[in-house]
Formats: structure tokens, C-alpha cells, sequence
């Protein structure tokens, strides 16, 4: 995860600047108030989504194709990376080695990552049963979840429901 770090850790910029590595830039257009860390987190505790990665010393090209798969992983939480690879036209080991030469992440940890995050944000204000929110957010089993979700969150599913909602 270091690459995370010396790719993501630092503040992020507007587009306009550089850096040491490189032209860096922020795919949600933010002031820089954030940095993140290798843990997926951002300095103030919330979690780093897909929009604050940045993508370092790009063509426009691949910048336009990197912002269409965060786009795309964004608007579906339940997108694999063989759906991903199959729309943009690449091999899936291909795909996830772009991925992360470009924006020093895994491609599997950021669809990890999102779906949790969604799965978090339907516990919080739905009323869905754990087993179909996992089923929504991409998990043929409910046990594989719970577990992805208590490694992210150190709690399981329905205590984060109760913890949030109390």
C-alpha cells in the first residue's frame, strides 16, 4: 500500500498544479482540504471514495479512460472488474494493471471500498435486511459481507445500524 501513499497521500491538487512524480490531478475538482491515507481514509477520518484519487502524470486520453471507470464503479456498486474490463474493451488483468499504474490503488480494493461504503450509507438510512443489502451491493453471499464489512468497519453490519441510527 505504499504506492497508495505516495500517490494519494499528499494533498490533493486542482489540476493545475505538479508534482515531484509528475502532473497530478483531482478527479472531483477539490480545493486540496483533504489528504489521504494508505488505509483508504482521508486525515479527517472519512473515508477516501473514488472522485479523490488522483491520477498522476496522465495523457488525456487515459485520464478520460480512468474517469469513466471511476465514474462507472461510482454509479454501479455492484460492477466487477470483468464487467469493467468487458466495457472498456480490455482483458481484466490488463484493466487492473492500468488501474493501478495510474492512480496507485488496486482496482479490487476501490469496488471493495465503494461497495461497503454504499452497503454503510443503505444500513444508515434504509430499512433493508443485511442479506438483501449485500445481495444489492454486489455479494452472491451474506457471510462473505458480514466479513468484508466487519474488516472495514471493525463491527459487524448490525451493529453499525445501531450504532448509527441510535
Amino acid at each position: 500500500m505504499s504506492a497508495l501513499r505516495s500517490r494519494i497521500g499528499s494533498p490533493l491538487h486542482n489540476g493545475n498544479s505538479s508534482s515531484s512524480n509528475g502532473v497530478s490531478h483531482s478527479l472531483n475538482g477539490t480545493n486540496g482540504n483533504n489528504t489521504h491515507e494508505a488505509n483508504g481514509k482521508s486525515t479527517d477520518g472519512k473515508p477516501a471514495g473514488p472522485s479523490s484519487l488522483q491520477l498522476v502524470a496522465l495523457s488525456s486520453a487515459q485520464e478520460n479512460r480512468i474517469r469513466r471507470i471511476i465514474q462507472l464503479i461510482e454509479s454501479e456498486p455492484a460492477c466487477t472488474i470483468h464487467d469493467l474490463a468487458e466495457k472498456f474493451n480490455l482483458s481484466h488483468s490488463h484493466l487492473q494493471h492500468l488501474f493501478k499504474q495510474h492512480t496507485g490503488i488496486r482496482l479490487g480494493h476501490l469496488l471493495t471500498e465503494q461497495r461497503l461504503l454504499k452497503a454503510a450509507q443503505l444500513l444508515e438510512n434504509s430499512s433493508m435486511c443485511v442479506k438483501e443489502i449485500a445481495y444489492l451491493v454486489g455479494y452472491e453471499h451474506t457471510s462473505s459481507f458480514i466479513r468484508a464489512f466487519e474488516r472495514r468497519f471493525a463491527q459487524a453490519p448490525r451493529r453499525y445500524r445501531i450504532q448509527k441510527t441510535a
